[in-house]
């Protein structure tokens, strides 16, 4: 059955009634009959979004919908409330346990709310809403049903993209040659082209102008341009088509059935060279269903699909000749020559921007990020207005108010109004976070579990599942990735997308946002988002039940701020703080019964309150990065901790072994079965025994110890050898001349991520068995044999971070090694006097960091042959090296002119340092040549 909004209300008075049957009695008949009038109200509530999404709802049904949705939460808070009294008298007692003894005393809990008479004033409310849908024009909406598809009788916003001007068409011509040659080239078997992108990235664009390509059109016998878009009717698509591909000679009654019309489509096609494109592809199942209609007869047949889906691309690709193209946001400079030619087409100057809206006009173009959609949008509403900096200034100020009159917002909601329920829950916690904020994935992920969007699934962990989640959002297009370290996915969402999400939050009341200029707290609101300052907030938004509070930027968190915060907010789930300015935690977080998120990551906090121990649903605690050098032993009593996070890393100046602190936890550890965080904490004492307690710990996913020594080694290798789905691992010896043995490790790890930060008298066997390893960081190993040899075979190692790892004079990266490397530090070698790099090593490597080596004169051999690096970045290299770059003519120099960015960085806070320019500039020139004098 489809969700809506009132399914999780409706999972969660299904939760009470099975797990407390026996301490309701009396109020059991009605929650019961409260469920079932909730799965009344369900199909009327489906027909009232779907029509919502598509604006054919009046302001009264609009109103109707909010009220459902009132109730909604209403239930939410009543079913909080009860349990946050029970637990207050009951706080010795089991949860459930608790819940049972406490049956006969609802009354005496909440003498001033009973429960009954709340849930019965709501069913109430709930039956005069629902009589009201009939005349609102409402109707059942079941499963397998869909409304009327009305939007071929408004005007479609994506009309420009199938007929724009030859002229308006610009930076795709490299891309439409290279598809060109695939449809009239290549094998004879039928082949499929999918286009994948964003909304507004130009699929349509090239595919249009490739369809219309004279060459293509005299290659093939028949041509059909068939949009498909999110509501289609597979009959009246196999008619269209029909009438495409076979004109007058195929009359079809109206009474033919789908495989009728199959059967005319494939036998008319039989002898035929078809090119046919089906733009706007939003189901798998279309496909599936269409491809019978075009028979795989090897005439050189080709097929061309646009779709934002990734997974929908994937389903057509059923042999070697299909293919997948990833369509890209614009670099700066495609951006720019689009811009101009779009906003100085009727200049006097045709396509060139006066030097005086040169800097706005940039300005303008990094708002659009790279979208040409936006691009162009803005640049066509420019061209009209006066070409005057006073007039352009206030364009820019009125961006977002200036989309908004345009299609970009129709466009780009589509793939918002195309999510399943849960997914849009996933997708619009992106507006709690400030524009063009980057998430890393594990952190988005927790949170939609302390949420409760992530619904369990059998032999998966919540983890996993919010994962998937992520991932159908970053196939359909919709969340963009950075990839760091590696293995860890930062996300955030285009700054158009975000501004949708910001609009629709503000539509459902899903969150509300405040700072020192304005604020959007205009509902009741059940996520808050303060920034900037936190004066007077809390009193805007007493009466609203808040179940969640992020705070970014803010200048002041002081103790009575967050007393207030927590008294008046006592069903609070989640608790960001973040970066706060924040130096205690009242013991009154304790208070907080269904706190299943608490971050103090990057706080001044030093101590944690014993209360800590009664957050008996808490899920996550993050302290990392904080003042916090022992957590209370009280934290072993909860149970359903699944992430501990604790521990810091000191990047300073001069980094060394003392940046890396763990916390100290108090035996007891092996209790919390559920952890599958656990990063970073100190070794007891007991440090073997702390190693082997570590045994009980099955699900742990990461893992970061520091203060190991010697003697563990074998009881943590067993250890570590019991953890299955481990795949992320931190170890930090006691000293930094303590060698740990981890050569004990026999059975293969599925590690994604290692970081070793101790002195090794070799690498490990084990370590070049990691076929699964992204990451690999090794501070302070200290190796006399190259360790490149022995990780050179790893298959997916993306990330590779050496820092005082080898005291030889060499390294060698031989051909055909490193094959997926992309990022590499090469840090404080400094015995290294020769670097060698053979054509064919290294050949997806994006980014290099080198330095300090003191003993090295001279720029590594053959780094010409590193086609695909975009940044080489060389640290407190010694001053022959920098000046060796411009002697003899600058040959060392021109080895590396092809690289968009290179960084020299001598000692900072003591000499000259030059970062990220543009080779080939004279700046650089000039900075050499200062060197060498």
């Amino acid at each position: 059955m489809a969700e809506t909004f009132l399914s999780p209300v409706i999972e969660k008075l299904l939760e009470l009634l099975i797990e407390e049957a026996k301490s309701l009695k009396g109020l059991k008949r009605d929650v019961e009959s409260l469920k079932d009038e909730l799965e009344i109200i369900q199909p009327f509530l489906r027909d009232a979004e779907a029509k919502s999404e598509r604006g054919e709802v009046n302001d009264a049904a609009k109103v109707w919908l909010k009220q459902i949705r009132k109730q909604a939460e209403r239930i939410e808070d009543v079913v909080d409330e009860y349990l946050y009294h029970v637990e207050q008298h009951h706080r010795q007692g089991g949860f459930v346990g608790s819940l049972r003894k406490a049956g006969r005393c609802v009354k005496s809990l909440k003498p001033r709310h009973d429960i009954a008479l709340e849930i019965q004033d709501i069913q109430k409310s709930l039956r005069e809403i629902k009589d009201r849908s009939i005349g609102y024009g409402l109707r059942p909406l079941e499963e397998g049903s869909s409304s009327r598809v009305t939007d071929v009788e408004r005007r479609d916003p994506r009309l420009r993209s199938l007929f724009m001007e030859d002229d308006e068409i610009i930076g795709i011509d490299g891309a439409s040659k290279d598809l060109i040659r695939r449809l009239t080239g290549g094998p004879p078997m039928r082949s499929v082209t999918s286009l994948v992108g964003q909304g507004g990235i130009g699929k349509t664009t090239l595919a249009r102008k490739v369809y219309n390509d004279e060459e293509v059109q005299a290659h093939f016998d028949c041509h059909a341009w068939i949009t498909v878009s999110q509501s289609y009717d597979m009959m009246k698509l196999l008619r269209i088509l029909i009438r495409h591909v076979c004109g007058a000679v195929a009359r079809m009654e109206e009474d033919c059935t789908k495989e009728e019309l199959i059967s005319v489509l494939r036998q008319h096609l039989q002898t035929k060279r078809y090119v046919i494109v089906f733009d706007d592809v939003w189901h798998r199942d279309f496909w599936e269903d269409m491809k019978h209609a075009l028979p795989n007869k090897e005439n050189g047949n080709r097929i061309i699909i646009t779709t934002r889906n990734v997974a929908i691309a994937t389903s057509c690709k059923e042999n070697s000749c299909d293919v997948i193209q990833k369509l890209q946001t614009w670099s700066s400079e495609m951006a720019w020559l689009l811009f101009c030619k779009r906003a100085f087409r009727d200049y006097e100057n045709e396509g060139h921007c006066p030097q005086k809206l040169e800097q706005l006009s940039h300005e303008i173009i990094s708002k659009c990020q790279g979208l040409p959609l936006a691009i162009s949008t803005i640049a066509g509403l420019l061209s009209s207005k006066e070409k005057d900096d006073i007039v352009w200034r206030k364009v820019l100020s009125d961006l977002n108010s200036e989309y908004e009159k345009t299609d970009i917002p129709k466009i780009l909601s589509l793939s918002y109004l195309d999510l399943p329920y849960h997914l849009k829950l996933c997708l619009l916690y992106f507006g709690i976070f400030p524009e063009d904020h980057q998430i890393p994935e594990w952190y988005l992920c927790r949170l939609w579990i302390a949420e409760g969007f992530v619904k369990e699934t059998k032999n998966k962990t919540l983890e996993e599942v919010a994962n998937e989640y992520l991932d159908e959002l970053i196939q359909r297009n919709l969340v963009l990735f950075e990839v760091k370290n590696g293995v860890e996915r930062h996300c955030k969402v285009h700054d158009l997308m975000h501004d949708i999400i910001l609009t629709r939050t503000r539509e459902l009341c899903f969150s509300c946002s405040s700072d020192g200029t304005k604020s959007h707290i205009e509902e009741k609101s059940r996520r808050l988002s303060i920034r900037d300052t936190s004066e007077n907030v809390l009193e805007r938004v007493r009466d609203s039940k808040i179940w969640s509070i992020f705070l970014f930027d803010v200048d002041e968190c002081s103790k009575s701020f967050l007393i207030e915060l927590f008294n008046t907010f006592k069903l609070l789930k989640v608790m960001d703080f973040r970066e706060a300015p924040l130096d205690n935690l009242p013991k009154e977080v304790g208070n907080l019964f269904h706190l299943t998120y608490l971050c103090l990551r990057g706080t001044k906090v030093k101590v944690l309150p014993k209360s800590i121990g009664k957050l008996h649903n808490l899920q996550t605690l993050d302290v990392a990065g904080t003042l916090v050098r022992a957590l209370p032993i009280e934290v072993n009593k909860l149970r359903k901790l699944r992430h501990v996070l604790a521990g810091s890393f000191n990047g300073a100046i001069e980094f060394g072994f003392d940046t890396f602190c763990g916390v100290r936890m108090g035996e007891g550890i092996g209790k919390l079965d559920e952890l599958q965080t656990l990063a970073r904490v100190e070794a007891y004492p007991n440090r073997v025994g702390f190693a082997k307690e570590l045994q009980n710990l099955r699900k742990l996913k990461a893992l970061g110890i520091t203060k190991v020594t010697a003697d563990m080694g074998k009881a943590l290798g067993a250890s570590l050898e019991k953890m299955n789905g481990l795949e992320m691992l931190y170890l930090t010896s006691i000293q930094e001349d303590d060698v740990i043995d981890l050569t004990s490790i026999s059975s293969p790890l599925c590690l994604r991520y290692l970081q070793l930060s101790c002195r090794l008298q070799q690498l490990p066997n084990w370590i070049s068995e990691l076929h699964n390893l992204q990451g690999l960081v090794l501070y302070f190993s200290r190796l006399i044999d190259e360790p490149l040899k022995f990780l050179k075979g790893l298959p997916n190692l993306a990330y590779l971070h050496l820092y005082q790892t080898y005291a030889g004079v060499e390294l060698h990266f031989e051909e055909g090694s490193f094959k997926k490397l992309k990022n590499l530090r090469l840090l404080k070698l400094e015995g290294l006097k020769v670097m060698k790099i053979d054509r064919g090593a290294l050949p997806l490597l994006e980014e290099l960091e080198l330095g300090p080596c003191p003993l090295m004169k001279e720029m590594p051999s053959d780094i010409q042959h590193l086609k695909n690096l975009k940044y080489l970045c060389f640290k407190d290299m010694p001053r022959e090296f920098v000046i060796g770059l411009q002697q003899d003519g600058g040959a060392d120099y021109w080895k590396i002119q092809h690289l968009p960015y290179v960084g020299f960085d001598y000692n900072k806070h003591k000499g000259w340092s030059f970062d990220h320019y543009k080779l080939g500039s004279s700046d650089l020139l000039k900075f050499l040549q200062q060197q060498a004098s």
